[in-house]
Parts: C-alpha cells; sequence; structure tokens
C-alpha cells in the first residue's frame, strides 16, 4: 500500500509566461492540475482522491496577479491573494462586498496563500465524494449524502439532481452580486463570462463546479463600475467565525433612492452548488422602502422552493432571516 503520508509521483512544471502554461496544459489536458496557492490541490493528490500525471504551478506567473483600475471598473488576476483583496484601498472603497467575503475565508494562513482564482474554482467539500466513494459526482450511481442515513447538515437545499453537495467558495456570491466577469484562456484564445455562467450546478455537469475544462486557465476578474460605491451586505454563518466553510451567506448590492430600493442583486451562498440569485426577492423589493417592512414581507419567498434534507432544515430559517438582515440593514 502506497504512504498517504507524502505526495504521489508526478511531473512538476513551474512557468512564468501564461503562453508556457497554456501550452503545457493543453499538452496534458485532463492528466495535468493546474495550482496556484494550493489550498485545495494537495489535499486531494496527498488523500489519493484524485490523481494526475504533471502537477502546473502557476505561482510565478507574475501576469496573473495584482488589482488595477480599469476604465469600466477594476480588474483582478486570478493568482492575487485573498489576503490582498482584502487588504486593497481600491477595493474597499467602491467594492467592500469582496473585501469583506474574502476577509471572511477560512484563516489569516490561509488567505495569505489562497487565489481569488483558486477561490471560486474550489470543488465541493462533500466527505463523501472527497473521501473516494463512488458518488454520482466521481462517476458512480448514488449520492451516500441524500439517503435516510446520510449526513447532509451542511449540504444543499436547492438544485439537488442526483448530488446534495453545497458550494464551498465564500466569494463567488459576492462576484455574481457584483455582475462580475470571469477571463479564461486556452491554447485557442480567449473568451469571457460572467460569473453566473461561470458556475455550473449538477444538472448541467454531475463532475464539474465551473465550466473551466483542461486546458483552460483562469486569468482575470472583472469587475464593472455597475455597482461600485453601492449600499452593501455581506454574512457568512459558519459554526466557527474561522477556518470553517459557510453554512449560508449572503451578499447583496442595493441602488437606493430616495430611501427606495431602485434595483439589487442578491445572492445567497452555501445553499446549492452554485452560488443562488434571488432574482423573486430582487424583483419584489423593486421600488420597495429598504427597512424591516419590506424585508418581512420577502424573508419567506427567500427559501421558495428548498428541498430540505434529513440534517440541514436549519438553513431555511437562517437563510430566510440572513435576507431580512440584508434588506434591513
Amino acid at each position: 500500500m502506497p504512504s498517504h503520508d507524502v505526495m504521489p509521483n508526478m511531473e512538476l512544471y513551474q512557468p512564468v509566461e501564461i503562453e508556457d502554461a497554456l501550452e503545457i496544459a493543453n499538452r496534458f489536458a485532463d492528466r495535468g492540475w493546474l495550482v496556484g496557492g494550493g489550498q485545495d490541490t494537495y489535499g486531494w493528490l496527498k488523500d489519493r482522491a484524485k490523481s494526475v500525471d504533471a502537477l502546473i504551478d502557476l505561482s510565478a506567473i507574475e501576469q496573473l496577479r495584482g488589482i488595477r483600475k480599469t476604465a469600466d471598473g477594476v480588474e483582478i488576476g486570478a493568482l492575487t491573494t485573498l489576503t490582498e483583496i482584502t487588504n486593497s484601498e481600491l477595493l474597499k472603497s467602491s467594492y467592500s462586498l469582496l473585501t469583506k467575503s474574502a476577509s471572511m475565508v477560512a484563516s489569516p494562513q490561509i488567505r495569505n496563500i489562497g487565489t481569488i482564482g483558486g477561490n471560486v474554482s474550489q470543488d465541493v467539500r462533500c466527505w463523501y465524494y472527497r473521501r473516494g466513494l463512488s458518488c454520482y459526482r466521481a462517476g458512480g450511481n448514488l449520492c451516500y449524502a441524500d439517503t435516510p442515513e446520510g449526513m447532509n447538515r451542511e449540504h444543499a437545499l436547492f438544485d439537488t439532481s442526483r448530488c446534495v453537495a453545497a458550494g464551498a467558495s465564500d466569494t463567488s456570491s459576492a462576484l455574481v452580486a457584483l455582475d462580475a466577469s470571469m477571463v479564461i484562456r486556452n491554447s485557442s484564445g480567449e473568451r469571457v463570462v460572467s460569473a453566473e455562467e461561470f458556475f455550473v450546478g449538477p444538472v448541467n455537469d454531475i463532475e464539474n463546479t465551473t465550466i473551466l475544462r483542461p486546458g483552460d486557465i483562469l486569468a482575470l476578474v472583472r469587475i464593472p463600475n455597475t455597482w461600485a460605491d453601492a449600499s452593501f451586505y455581506w454574512e457568512k454563518v459558519a459554526d466557527r467565525n474561522v477556518w470553517d466553510f459557510s453554512l449560508v451567506n449572503i451578499a447583496a448590492a442595493f441602488k437606493v433612492s430616495g430611501g427606495n430600493i431602485t434595483d439589487s442583486r442578491i445572492v445567497a451562498g452555501a445553499v446549492q452548488t452554485t452560488p443562488r440569485r434571488l432574482i423573486n426577492v430582487e424583483n419584489v423589493v423593486r421600488g420597495q422602502p429598504k427597512n424591516e417592512q419590506t424585508a418581512q414581507s420577502v424573508m419567506q419567498l427567500a427559501t421558495e422552493g428548498a428541498r430540505p434534507l434529513a440534517h440541514n432544515g436549519f438553513k431555511v430559517p437562517l437563510m430566510q432571516n440572513l435576507v431580512k438582515r440584508a434588506i434591513s440593514a
């Protein structure tokens, strides 16, 4: 039996130019693994839950780092660390929704290494899946969490087609609320997709949580001026304030005039595999006062269509109250 105390054998590539990284990623395809900070990667490989022939370390590619102001917003390199995002005066001044969400990821040590690209690209945290069981997401024909005996306290309320795992990224809900775009490069060129399109659920793809495919590299995150300086609300509820993943989080942006909501983006995290935008709530609150009465009137609408599992029913009132607090804050 191989020891799980050491990493398995694989080739290591450390390109310094993105063009070289793209060539290597294209050559190895699904037998290569892209790594930025590595906080999600190394657990998968060390536990032998996944195996690859080559590790492609992107950390030396300076083109993929940094936060820059653009003519129509800001641009963030995918290798920018969560600590750099948290401390950015540019982001704090106009896009504090992202800095607050980044500041709540895991622990300070992990934020110092973990990147925005890695945070939005990480796989689900379901322990059945991550321990190598042959569930639907791993190519099998059963969801172990969605059984009478399954441990599913942290799992999804919505979009539970075969897989009930919930997304683990804290920054993803903030990026969807900010109408961000993701710039993806591969050997064929570049494409730009909205953050909403970037994340995919099990109805559309049981094996992946994003539209990234072998050979793709997430290069940049772009945030437009659309929601700059809006009224933001971010809250994460977890078992512990440090380290733990969200049980539910809420990211909201409001445009307010004369005390009334003229437009909003309200997104819940950790309630399905992808960030869940609450378009029904957004539509109802448009034109309404941003106050306790409006919040109270729509809080139950936020969980319309929820399908609680055996042990995660508490997420329904939790999500409702987070939406209420976001609107009334």
